[in-house]
């Protein structure tokens, strides 16, 4: 686990202490801090955020049945790893869910929320184009343009819904993301988000599905090819 991740949420009030771990946890999840198959320290987890062990227990118990932690034998707990089965149902689902939101954001984002996922896309940039490309900064920054495109489709429950997709899927792809950051400068992943913003400032929805299911597919069949999936 990443110590760094932890560290810098800061210790909690007392106050609803399992929702707010257990919200930890998901962005934790979502940002790809915590990798597939990588076992997780309750005792850590309760550490850094200041708290007993009572709500880092509920938390886990909660992610375990979103499917998001797994529970193995002796009580250990790891982030999943995925099978390609799985990883394949996981994409089609974003492909329909987040391509949607994409639409969505196309007909009814404002400016000023287009200038915001072109500060993020700006950032990204930076990140995947720098001499030793950063790849952390590209994750933040990626994980930031989409849900900042999702957000301003103006759906709470259809955030809440990629949240979902992503807490099973942000491991992996992050993971890829962070183990090969030289694939960034130039990639896909620039292209789309250049496609998308385009399709967002004309207010063309079909476009902007198109760019944001280019970007989804081209990541999966990357992460597909590289053996990271369990059979």
């Amino acid at each position: 686990m990443d110590p760094s991740g932890l560290d810098a949420v800061g210790a909690l009030s007392h106050e609803t202490l399992g929702d707010r771990v257990t919200g930890e946890l998901r962005m934790l999840l979502i940002a790809g801090r915590l990798g597939p198959g990588e076992k997780l320290s309750l005792r850590r987890v309760a550490e850094a955020l200041g708290v007993s062990m009572m709500p880092v227990r509920e938390a886990v118990s909660r992610l375990a049945a979103d499917g998001a932690l797994e529970v193995l034998p002796g009580r250990a707990v790891r982030v999943p790893v995925l099978t390609l089965a799985q990883f394949r149902e996981l994409t089609r689902l974003r492909l329909l869910v987040e391509g949607f939101a994409a639409e969505e954001a196309a007909r009814v984002a404002d400016e000023a929320g287009i200038e915001v996922l072109a500060g993020h896309e700006a950032a990204f940039q930076r990140a995947a184009r720098a001499a030793l490309p950063d790849a952390a900064a590209a994750v933040a920054a990626n994980r930031e343009l989409h849900f900042a495109l999702y957000r301003s489709a103006g759906m709470p429950s259809l955030v809440e819904m990629i949240e979902r997709l992503w807490l099973k899927a942000g491991p992996i792809l992050n993971l890829d993301m962070r183990h090969e950051p030289r694939r960034l400068d130039g990639g896909s992943a620039v292209v789309a988000h250049a496609a998308l913003l385009d399709a967002l400032r004309r207010r063309d929805a079909a476009a902007a599905r198109a760019a944001l299911v280019a970007d989804i597919s081209a990541a999966a069949a990357h992460i597909e090819s590289t053996g990271r999936l369990a059979p």
